[in-house]
C-alpha cells in the first residue's frame, strides 16, 4: 500500500512537476512574472507524494511580508479537487500560521478551484474584471507639471516606493517582482515632476495587441489627470507601433480606475474572476 505523503517540494522534483502541470487540466496557476517552476527551492511549496510519485502541488511563496498568493494548484486524475486540496491546505495553513502569515489570496478562475475555496473558509472579496480599448480617437491630456519619459532599470527603487504608496498591502509589487516585470516590458513608463518619480506604468505585448500590466500613481497626486497623462502617452505609442488593441484588469471596486479607463474609451469584456481570500487567525 502506497504512503501518501505532503512534503516540501525540491529542485529534484522539477521534471515530475514539469508533467503534472503540463499534462493536467486539472491546474491553478497564478497570474505572476514568474512561472511556478521558477519557485521551486523557495518556502511554502508542496507536493504530494505517494510512493516517489507526485500527484499533486501546492506552492504559495510569499513577495510581501506575511502576504501569501497562490501560485500553483495541480493535481492528478485519481484525486477530486477537494480531497487533493485538503491535503495540501491543512498543511500549508498550519506552516503559513506558525511563519505569522496574516492573509492567503487567490485570483479563481476554476468553478472547481472557487468552491474548494469557499469550502475552507475563502471569502470572496471582491472581482478582477477585464477591460479592453480597440483603436479609437481619444483626447491626449497632460499634467500640469509633469513629465512621461522611458523608464529605466535605475528607476526601480523608486517606482517600488511609488506601487508601495499606491496599494493596499495585498496588491504590492516588490522591487523584485518589478524588476521581472520590466525586463518582460513592451512599454514601460514613468511620470516625474521636481520632486521625481509619481507614477509610472507597465505594459506588455506583441501580435498587434498589448496589456496594461501595471498602472499606479502616488496617492498624495491621485486626481490630478496623471494616470491619464501616462494612458494617453501610452496609447500614442500604441499606435504609433501599428497596435490597434490594449487590455487591462483592474479590481471590481476600484470606481477611480474603472471611470478612467472607461473615459478613454475601454470597455469591459464581460469577464471577471473572484479574488479569494483567507483571513489567518492571530
Amino acid at each position: 500500500m502506497l504512503t501518501t505523503l505532503v512534503r516540501p517540494a525540491s529542485l529534484a522534483d522539477q521534471q515530475q512537476l514539469s508533467n503534472l502541470i503540463f499534462f493536467e487540466t486539472r491546474l491553478h496557476r497564478h497570474l505572476d512574472w514568474r512561472q511556478p517552476l521558477e519557485w521551486l527551492g523557495d518556502p511554502f511549496y508542496w507536493a504530494l507524494d505517494e510512493g516517489n510519485h507526485i500527484t499533486a502541488a501546492l506552492a504559495c511563496p510569499p513577495e510581501a511580508p506575511n502576504i501569501f498568493w497562490i501560485r500553483l494548484f495541480v493535481f492528478s486524475g485519481q484525486w477530486n479537487s477537494e480531497n487533493a486540496w485538503n491535503l495540501l491546505w491543512n498543511t500549508a495553513r498550519e506552516e503559513i500560521a506558525r511563519a505569522g502569515g496574516e492573509k492567503v489570496a487567490a485570483i479563481a478562475m476554476q468553478p472547481w478551484f472557487q468552491r474548494a475555496l469557499a469550502m475552507s473558509g475563502f471569502e470572496n472579496l471582491q472581482n478582477i474584471v477585464m477591460l479592453e480599448w480597440r483603436y479609437q480617437p481619444w483626447v491626449r491630456k497632460e499634467a500640469s507639471g509633469i513629465r512621461i519619459r522611458k523608464m529605466e532599470e535605475t528607476d526601480l527603487p523608486a517606482v517600488e516606493s511609488v506601487d508601495s504608496a499606491a496599494f493596499d498591502p495585498l496588491w504590492h509589487n516588490p522591487q523584485a517582482t518589478l524588476r521581472a516585470a520590466f525586463a518582460q516590458a513592451l512599454f514601460a513608463s514613468v511620470a516625474e515632476d521636481e520632486r521625481g518619480i509619481v507614477g509610472y506604468q507597465l505594459t506588455t505585448g506583441g501580435g498587434g495587441r498589448a496589456h496594461l500590466a501595471r498602472l499606479a500613481i502616488h496617492p498624495s497626486l491621485q486626481r490630478r489627470g496623471i494616470a491619464h497623462h501616462l494612458v494617453s502617452d501610452l496609447l500614442t505609442r500604441l499606435t504609433n507601433h501599428g497596435i490597434g488593441k490594449l487590455s487591462v484588469n483592474t479590481q471590481s471596486d476600484n470606481f477611480s480606475s474603472l471611470n478612467l479607463y472607461q473615459k478613454l474609451g475601454f470597455t469591459r469584456t464581460g469577464e471577471q474572476y473572484p479574488v479569494f481570500v483567507f483571513e489567518m487567525q492571530g
